[in-house]
C-alpha cells in the first residue's frame, strides 16, 4: 500500500484479520465497542453481509454503499451509519480511507504477532 496518511501512533495498533486482498486495518479495542483505521486499495468490494451497527467517517477517497437495498456514495469527510442487522455491501472507487466505529466488541480479531 503507498501513501500513509494514518501517524505511527495508528499504524503501530495491532492490524486486523480480513480475508479480502487490498484491505488493511488498524484495530483499537475497547471493552465492548471497536474502532478500525482502514486503508482499502482502488476495486475492492464486500459482499452483501449484516453485523451489529456501524459508523463510519471518509478519510480519504470515495466507496459506493448499499445500506438496506439503498445506494450511496460517500466521500472525504462524509459520515454513514448502518443499523444493526440491516444487510449491507461495499464497492471502493478510489483508493479508500475510512474510520469505522463498530458496536461488536468481536467484529474483528487481531492478526496473531509474529
Amino acid at each position: 500500500m503507498e501513501e500513509k496518511i494514518y501517524p505511527k501512533m495508528i499504524t503501530e495498533l495491532p492490524e486486523i484479520e480480513i480475508p479480502f486482498k487490498g484491505v488493511k486495518g488498524w484495530l483499537l479495542q475497547g471493552i465492548d465497542k471497536q474502532v478500525v483505521f482502514f486503508d482499502i486499495e482502488p476495486n475492492a468490494s464486500f459482499p452483501e453481509h449484516s453485523h451489529g451497527e456501524q459508523w463510519g467517517v471518509v478519510v480519504e477517497g470515495e466507496v459506493e454503499l448499499v445500506v438496506g437495498g439503498v445506494k450511496k456514495i460517500y466521500q472525504k469527510g462524509d459520515t454513514y451509519r448502518i443499523p444493526a442487522e440491516t444487510l449491507h455491501s461495499a464497492t471502493i472507487r478510489s483508493r479508500f480511507k475510512t474510520i469505522d466505529f463498530f458496536a461488536d466488541a468481536n467484529r474483528y480479531k487481531p492478526k496473531p504477532k509474529k
